[in-house]
């Protein structure tokens, strides 16, 4: 296509393409998708580099619709580029088909999840940084954006770590078409608005009518110029081309009635089958990676304190040595986390995210596009800001690897603002996530480097506290496995604990053992998968089982090891402890005692639960 009024007439068959789909399916979103379809069709025809041949080609541009309710339009995209057919084209939303909803990596030709709003533009920033900083390729990352979406804190959050990273890779395209899903936007038409703020920021910006093909065209080539961020605010109009939903409000998420449906497909002139051959990238090289080698992983003397997050960090500063696709981010609290050995050892493969944990994890997720293994950090308790992040990551297939220091009232006397207490919960609850709490630092260094070939994504929980080595260097821990630190036959009651409470445990099968007491120790560091098969071993042979967590009770080891005896007969004698009242400040030693899962509380619940002679069952 060579110019305007093919565009044109692209831009129509986009516009009849999504109002058909999302006919046939009997929702969805086209009043969205036509709103955007003149600046999509000037992209996908006259700038977009890329292969659909080859979506993993290297030099591919990347094209994300942070509006994912506007898939539509997407699909009908990638049918004009004949990624697609008009057959399934028209299985939008149906059972069974990868067109779902809103974007999902289903398709080979999207590369992340969206739908959740204010995702895709921090996402891009991540795969903008990759462009720029890792792989020094010249493709381009542009987000399709909505006017809604831009009342959310993390578009902001990308648009100041875009301008502070110099991304003039990546591109906006604001689609500002007034309505959102209730009623007008906060803005409404102000585009002046939008653009005040992203320049305040460091942007360039370019004001456009959204429908001007030849304004779209010259905005886009000025972007592709520019030596810093842009983003184009493109004024639209809702539903523009169907007479009957025009800038008319109550259309939001509703399909066209038939009828309509038929009279607005008739008005653009039919349907078409046009074919866009998208220009392919430069066939560029990578840069040539070094091949991985196998981590020489940090080790700890038997007895010796060390503090997990120590080790979190020293193992990584390892496997950047061993893996150079390995990259690491934190939310500025790497002298806290230990992020920073890596940091001051690989500093080209080191991004501050600053006190932005949204960004911090799309960040993450945009870079693993790009084939980076991405380790991302901070503070347990301040992961919840980003929890969204990390659920639409496990929509988006996203390989993560995340680490949460200072977990639970161990922390002392910081006090519960910063005592992640809800982190377990949280990390099982998402989908084909793997969460692991390591109780010494040899045990720590050998998952954070398990961690690196995890599927999914993958939370480490560390301590802040120094803990003792209780486990030699060179004893192996595999995801989904568990530890017995202590046992006989004689044990009456089991403890299961993972990290800090593992050697309260130890404490109080010490202090029991001198009352005739045998207790034995599970080291619970896999708290999903968790390892099954050792606890019904535990409860056949003691029958009594004691889980310790530094956690609120509700979602945490407990109830992880509960759901895994589910249907055990006999079902053991199982009790709880954990974090039951609102923690203050102290000493870690104050804490652990006065939340009730300190070694006299494990100790006392011990002697509450057994009989006066011999272990439960033989």
């Amino acid at each position: 296509m060579a110019y305007h009024d093919d565009w044109r007439e692209l831009a129509a068959q986009l516009r009849v393409d999504s109002i058909r789909a999302t006919t046939e399916a009997g929702s969805g979103h086209p009043t969205s998708s036509l709103s955007a379809a003149d600046l999509m069709a000037v992209l996908l025809a006259g700038h977009l580099r890329y292969d659909f041949g080859q979506p993993k080609h290297p030099n591919n541009d990347h094209l994300v619709f942070s509006k994912g309710h506007a898939s539509p339009l997407l699909y009908a995209m990638f049918k004009a580029a004949e990624a697609i057919s008009d057959e399934q084209l028209m299985s939008l939303r149906k059972s069974g088909s990868p067109l779902e909803g809103h974007p999902a990596p289903v398709l080979p030709w999207v590369e992340v999840a969206t739908g959740s709003l204010g995702q895709g533009l921090a996402i891009g920033v991540g795969m903008a940084l990759a462009g720029r900083y890792l792989d020094k390729l010249p493709y381009r990352v542009w987000v399709l954006s909505g006017d809604s979406e831009m009342a959310e804190g993390s578009v902001w959050e990308a648009v100041e770590h875009a301008a502070f990273y110099k991304l003039a890779n990546l591109t906006c395209i604001l689609d500002v078409n007034r309505l959102g899903q209730r009623g007008p936007t906060m803005l409404e038409w102000n585009t002046a608005a939008y653009a005040a703020r992203a320049r305040a920021f460091g942007w360039e910006t370019i004001e456009i009518d959204g429908h001007d093909l030849r304004a779209i065209d010259e905005a886009y080539s000025r972007a592709a110029a520019a030596d810093a961020p842009v983003m184009i605010v493109a004024r639209t109009v809702k539903g523009k081309g169907a007479s009957t939903v025009e800038n008319r409000d109550g259309w939001h998420g509703k399909a066209l009635p038939k009828e309509d449906a038929e009279k607005a497909i008739a008005d653009l002139g039919g349907r078409r089958s046009i074919v866009v051959k998208v220009r392919i990238p430069e066939p560029l090289a990578l840069p040539v990676r070094e091949g991985a080698v196998r981590p020489t992983l940090p080790s700890y003397g038997v007895g010796d304190s060390v503090a997990t997050r120590r080790a979190y960090g020293d193992a990584l500063r390892a496997l950047g040595a061993a893996r150079p696709e390995v990259v690491v981010l934190d939310g500025e609290v790497s002298n806290s986390t230990y992020a920073e050995e890596f940091a001051h050892t690989y500093p080209d493969r080191y991004f501050e995210m600053y006190i932005a944990e949204q960004q911090m994890v799309a960040t993450a997720v945009g870079l693993q596009v790009r084939g980076y293994v991405p380790f991302a950090s901070t503070f347990a308790a301040f992961l919840t800001r980003a929890y969204d992040f990390i659920r639409m990551a496990a929509v988006s297939r996203a390989n993560l690897r995340l680490c949460g220091s200072h977990a639970g009232v161990s922390i002392g006397a910081d006090g519960p603002s910063q005592m992640g207490l809800e982190d377990l919960a949280m990390m099982r609850a998402v989908g084909g996530s793997t969460v692991l709490y390591p109780c010494d630092a040899n045990q720590t260094a050998q998952l954070v480097a398990a961690m690196a070939d995890r599927t999914g994504i993958v939370y480490l929980r560390t301590t802040r506290e120094k803990t003792p080595v209780i486990y030699p260097a060179d004893r192996r821990f595999l995801i989904g496995g568990s530890a017995v630190v202590r046992r006989s036959d004689r044990d009456q009651v089991t403890v299961i604990g993972a990290g800090i409470t593992v050697h309260e445990a130890l404490r109080a099968a010490g202090q029991l053992a001198g009352e005739g007491i045998a207790v034995r120790v599970i080291d619970a560091y896999s708290v999903k998968p968790i390892d099954r098969q050792t606890l019904l071993e535990a409860a056949r042979e003691t029958g009594r089982l004691i889980v310790v967590e530094d956690h609120w009770p509700e979602g945490g080891l407990g109830e992880a090891v509960l759901s895994a005896l589910a249907g055990t007969v006999p079902f053991p004698h199982v009790m709880t402890l954990g974090v039951r009242e609102m923690p203050g400040s102290g000493t870690p030693e104050e804490m652990l005692e006065s939340a009730g899962i300190s070694a006299s509380h494990i100790a006392r619940a011990v002697r509450s639960l057994v009989p006066v002679s011999g272990p439960a069952r033989g």
